[in-house]
């Protein structure tokens, strides 16, 4: 069990209270190295010094020439640049490109197609109906109550096709691809911000993560409290960076670095497989992260990852990307109406949490029948789902990890 806990094996109640808000625990034991203020240096970055970063990073793969390598492919940025240097890099090799079809969301898998095919891969759908079915065993692997656990069926599909599975993951952080969030962000704050202003501005631009009345969310036993979420991300905002670089700071040291880089290498070390990275090299984080902000994120267009459209262009290869962002994701709303709010009910009802004290039942009675429910609620209902069943797993232990969600 991976969210730390008591010897009367209770949970902590900071991990619970930061994961069911922030989306990441920072008590995690982070794979990648953590950044600071002092690791920005406004520098000019080259796009050839990153493509040879970043083939640096693949050279370093076991087997010098891989007989396969799996790909996962969404059509975006990362993931076709993932694509377009292993196939650079390994000429010979087969490549397995995974695309995902969530039911009744955007179909990613076209523009997968596409790509994949310009790139000589071969190309594999993964079609998911119930993206909840097998919740239960994606938890037991990573060892935390995440829901948004999608990474455990592009592994399992991979795990029959190579030994290497490679991903465009880290690009948004890294190289600017959160505009949606940069843009709220700066019109909500100015130079005269105090960091706690920042910090409130920063989680207004996350409201997917929580709800309106967060606080009466959780029991007695969570201690929730707001000033204790404060006092996480302060650190990223009281300092002399510019307002850009304290959300860069701010969003590498939380989801990526707790959340993501965690739990895509622990579905890879379980499905036997070798993860490559290639966006995320310890060496591009560095030289990245010193890199100025002008060369990551355009404010008057609201474009971002610059430098690695800058690669695209150079390679010709730009029209086989789409506009906008794109990157493996559910609807969550079709989902909570075909299947989460059933499921939400059916283990919530009776919640071991609730009956422990951890969460308050007057808030699941609250909202779990409401119509119309906005996608911060379902969210957040489904991340109670989620850490029901972690809970079941690992506490109460009367759930076995092959029960399907059905």
């Amino acid at each position: 069990m991976d969210v730390e806990t008591h010897q009367n094996n209770t949970p902590d109640p900071f991990a619970i209270r930061n994961i069911l808000t922030l989306r990441y625990d920072p008590s995690q034991k982070p794979l990648l190295p953590k950044i600071s203020p002092t690791d920005f240096k406004n520098s000019q970055p080259s796009i050839e010094h990153i493509e040879l970063l970043i083939e640096k990073s693949l050279k370093k793969t076991q087997d010098k020439s891989p007989e396969k390598i799996a790909v996962a492919l969404s059509g975006g940025i990362d993931s076709t640049l993932a694509l377009f240097f292993l196939r650079k890099i390994f000429p010979e090799s087969v490549i397995e490109a995974i695309s995902v079809k969530f039911a009744d969301s955007t179909d990613e898998s076209v523009a997968g197609a596409k790509i994949a095919e310009h790139f000589d891969a071969k190309h594999h759908i993964v079609t998911i109906d119930n993206y909840l079915e097998e919740l239960p065993k994606a938890i037991s692997i990573v060892g935390l109550p995440f829901w948004d656990l999608h990474w455990y069926y592009v592994a399992k599909k991979a795990q029959t096709l190579a030994k290497y599975l490679a991903s465009g993951d880290g690009g948004d952080e890294i190289f600017g691809g959160y505009t949606f969030r940069y843009k709220k962000f700066l019109s909500l704050v100015d130079v005269n911000s105090t960091p706690l202003q920042k910090v409130k501005a920063y989680l207004e631009c996350h409201e997917r993560d929580s709800v309106p009345n967060q606080g009466s969310l959780f029991g007695k036993k969570s201690q929730f409290s707001w000033e204790e979420i404060y006092k996480i991300l302060v650190p990223y905002f009281d300092n002399s960076l510019s307002l850009l670089d304290q959300v860069f700071l701010a969003d590498y040291n939380g989801k990526l670095l707790y959340n993501f880089s965690i739990v895509n290498n622990k579905i890879n070390n379980h499905h036997g497989l070798e993860t490559i990275t290639p966006l995320i090299s310890n060496e591009i984080i560095s030289y990245m992260m010193a890199a100025s902000n002008i060369y990551k994120y355009d404010p008057q267009n609201n474009l971002g990852k610059l430098l690695l459209r800058k690669i695209l262009s150079k390679y010709d290869i730009e029209s086989l990307v789409s506009n906008e962002k794109l990157g493996f994701s559910v609807n969550t709303i079709s989902l909570w109406e075909s299947r989460g709010q059933a499921l939400c009910a059916k283990y919530l009802e009776d919640a071991r949490l609730v009956k422990d004290g951890w969460i308050n039942e007057n808030w699941i009675r609250q909202h779990i029948n409401q119509e119309n429910l906005d996608v911060r609620h379902i969210n957040k209902f489904l991340g109670l789902l989620a850490s029901e069943i972690w809970y079941r797993l690992y506490v109460t232990k009367e759930t076995k990890s092959n029960l399907l969600l059905i």
